[in-house]
């Protein structure tokens, strides 16, 4: 994907802020508590946690909903106070720094990230690209994911172990040796290029913001982000009375990720009224540095997008959707927003694991629940299943002449191609993998997915030429590797 121009010009971010016309009205209190009640109850009774906590905005006004206990066994229900570890969400507070240093003109998202270090780490620049602090934002830094490296630690440690061993290493870690170690790391890729999950890239991005605003990060967050917005404190032990136990599926419980090191990439806890008041901010457009933070940074809002750690696409009837997600060892978190339809919703789970993807499953299912299927989808599904896929692109055209709201985005595309493989019905399947390279050329994961497709209809040479493509694309890209490597013949 490309990278999209950023700030041609602040006036342009501070435009961006302008009020966006609400096209949609309020949903029904009485079918938000239908859906949410029903589905976090579902969800606990299935065992993928022993206690959730929902926050949902809906034009400026928030409800709440617990399901589960706190302790295994017993009746210690959560609440809206009940604190957890919230993950990667942490990057996004610490992206939303980075924009309120480029709106008070104390950086710029171009500037090289070597300028903020005590060094000159001739290592972090990949075929003379330089890590810019927008490639820490937009998760195309190019950088490993941690250090200390988390396999390397792991090594030999039963797996219920890890968790232990890993959250005493990090306690013990501090910045000092990551400036150390920083020196023996080598970039992936070139920045800019794709996105990549990295804990270390928020780290230095904290880093950075910290030169640059003059304050070290739990001031700069309580300054700008928990005081303005009335959030409670997320770093420190202020509230740990109110820190819920994270649990594994066999309701061990599990070591709480207590280490300053990594609290700008995974180490904040919030509960849902701290996390509603931070939605409830990121739906006002007015603000400035968060206009900013919501601007895609990289790639295509229609397909596969980055705005300041956030992921950002729009939906198959044209809102706008920015999400972003989290894990630790004990804790899963999941938060979307629709900023066109002034909603929002954070869900936090004292469960790690898969736990984190079937906590977006359960938001998705609740807007549907909620709204029912947008009629555009309605009848693409009707004609797609009337044509069987074929001809896709010709019934998406069909479509959307009497549903021009109808947006097709990267991983829908995707997901239906891959139920057509499951499905054993692969030539459909290559068909939608081929839309999906037509309408975007330049992703390297529809890149990949053809090829995966063509590889399992038996035509090794076609997989090939597109894993290829892929990795032009992406050279970081370990799938098309891995499968070139087993389908290509080895050299004499």
């Amino acid at each position: 994907m490309p990278r999209l121009t950023l700030l041609a010009s602040l006036s342009l971010f501070i435009a961006c802020g302008a009020a966006v016309a609400r096209s949609t009205p309020p949903i029904d209190p009485a079918a938000m508590d239908h859906a949410y009640e029903r589905l976090s109850k579902a969800f606990v009774d299935a065992g993928k946690t022993d206690a959730l906590s929902i926050a949902v905005v809906d034009h400026g006004k928030v409800r709440y909903y617990n399901a589960g206990t706190l302790v295994p066994g017993k009746s210690t229900a959560p609440s809206e106070r009940t604190v957890y570890e919230i993950g990667s969400i942490s990057k996004v507070f610490t992206s939303l720094l980075l924009a309120q240093a480029v709106i008070q003109r104390r950086a710029t998202a171009d500037d090289d990230l070597r300028r903020y270090l005590p060094g000159p780490y001739p290592n972090l620049v990949y075929q003379g690209t330089p890590i810019r602090l927008v490639d820490l934002a937009d998760t195309t830094s190019a950088l490993p994911d941690n250090l200390p490296d988390m396999g390397k630690l792991a090594a030999g440690v039963p797996p219920d172990r890890v968790p232990f061993v890993a959250t005493k290493a990090l306690a013990a870690y501090d910045r000092a040796r990551m400036f150390t170690d920083l020196a023996t790391v080598r970039l992936s890729a070139r920045p800019g290029t794709a996105p990549r999950h990295s804990n270390l890239a928020s780290i230095l991005l904290a880093v950075a913001v910290e030169k640059a605003l003059g304050a070290p990060y739990d001031v700069l967050l309580e300054r700008h982000i928990e005081k303005p917005f009335g959030m409670g404190r997320g770093l420190g032990h202020t509230r740990e009375e109110s820190l819920a136990v994270g649990y594994d599926a066999q309701h061990r419980p599990l070591p709480p990720l207590d280490a300053p090191y990594v609290a700008s990439a995974g180490g904040l806890r919030y509960s849902t009224q701290d996390m509603a008041r931070f939605v409830l901010a990121q739906l006002n457009d007015t603000d400035p540095a968060i206009a900013l933070s919501q601007r895609v940074a990289w790639g295509d809002p229609e397909g596969d997008a980055v705005a300041f750690n956030w992921k950002v696409d729009t939906t198959i009837d044209g809102k706008r959707r920015l999400r972003a997600s989290g894990g630790t060892f004990g804790f899963s978190s999941y938060m979307e927003i629709y900023p066109d339809m002034a909603y929002g919703v954070i869900l936090l789970a004292n469960r790690p694991g898969s736990t984190q993807s079937e906590l977006e499953a359960l938001a998705e299912q609740a807007r549907l629940d909620m709204l029912g299927k947008p009629a555009a989808q309605t009848a693409l599904e009707t004609a797609l299943a009337a044509s069987e896929f074929h001809d896709f692109a010709s019934t998406v055209a069909s479509v959307r002449q009497k549903h021009p709201e109808l947006h097709l985005g990267e991983g829908k595309v995707n997901d239906w191609a891959y139920a057509l493989l499951k499905a054993k019905k692969t030539a459909q399947a290559i068909e939608v993998f081929e839309y999906n390279t037509g309408r975007w050329p330049k992703s390297w994961n529809a890149w990949d997915s053809l090829a995966e497709g063509y590889e399992t209809a038996g035509d090794s040479s076609k997989a090939i030429e597109n894993y290829r493509r892929s990795l032009a694309l992406n050279p970081a890209n370990a799938h098309a590797l891995e499968r070139l490597k087993a389908l290509q013949p080895a050299r004499p």
